[in-house]
């Protein structure tokens, strides 16, 4: 399971929990999240993330 940081406000998506508070359960891979999805802190875009290693 892998993290990703939101470059413009920090926020992390971790996969291992996902984000039920938009449908997305624990699990879900970054590459299964929708692609109009968006960061819940900031509304930056899937492609403003990258991934990081902790």
């Amino acid at each position: 399971m892998k993290t990703w940081m939101c470059n413009i406000c920090g926020w992390l998506y971790e996969e291992e929990k996902g984000c039920p508070e938009d449908g997305i359960p624990p699990g879900t891979r970054w590459e299964d999240v929708p692609p109009n999805w968006t960061c819940p802190e900031c509304g930056a875009r899937k492609e403003d993330f990258d991934m990081i290693e902790i």
